[in-house]
């Protein structure tokens, strides 16, 4: 499975992701980029986009996406770190299409 973590979430979220393929948007070079294009350039490259970003499924649509995006609370790592069992239970029994707010 290939996941790419926002630029707004801690990198510390790899570290949770042991056994994952495992990206940042900075790392692929796409730090910077609206979430459109963003969306664009991730769609059939990742499986799971993770974002802190709570308004994407109203800024953008997200019909027909190849990419399953879930949604931290928080990029505070503290609050990251306590949602790593409920995060990686969430990657284990997610679809194509799926949108979860942790």
């Amino acid at each position: 499975m290939r996941i790419l973590i926002d630029e707004s979430l801690p990198r510390y979220i790899r570290r949770m992701l042991k056994g994952y393929q495992v990206s940042t948007v900075q790392e692929m070079g796409w730090g910077g980029l609206k979430n459109g294009l963003l969306l664009a350039r991730m769609d059939g490259q990742f499986d799971v986009f993770l974002t802190g970003d709570k308004n994407l499924q109203y800024q953008q649509n997200l019909t027909g996406r190849q990419v399953a995006i879930v949604v931290l609370p928080s990029n505070r790592l503290s609050v990251v770190k306590q949602l790593e069992e409920p995060l990686k239970a969430a990657i284990a029994n997610i679809t194509v299409d799926a949108f979860i707010e942790l």
